[in-house]
């Protein structure tokens, strides 16, 4: 997740210094098929289709996008795990206090 984030972090820094004129599109995306789609592209290392997803909405749609999946993620690993969620976060994070109460 880190990863993705950086690599987020960084095309938004290019993409901001670039105009881009929009190209036809055959329909509009939102921004959670966005956030999903990038965030494939980035585990996938697909380079075109992760400019492709950034190019669907605003820069700061597809922040807010990737924030809302990271969240609904985290939520429902932590129903499946049966684990507070500031456990399964800190865990997938590899932060320390990553172990559900009293598993000492």
């Amino acid at each position: 997740m880190v990863t993705v984030l950086a690599r987020l972090r960084s095309f938004l820094a290019s993409r901001s210094a670039r105009a881009k004129t929009p190209g036809p599109s055959t329909r509009q995306h939102n921004l959670f098929e966005a956030a999903a789609t990038y965030v494939t592209a980035s585990i996938e290392d697909d380079d075109d289709r992760l400019e492709e997803a950034a190019g669907w909405v605003a820069p700061d749609a597809l922040v807010f996008g990737v924030n809302q999946l990271a969240c609904r993620a985290v939520v429902a690993l932590a129903r499946e795990r049966n684990e507070p969620v500031e456990v399964v976060a800190r865990g997938l994070l590899g932060l320390p206090g990553a172990q559900p109460a009293g598993s000492n």
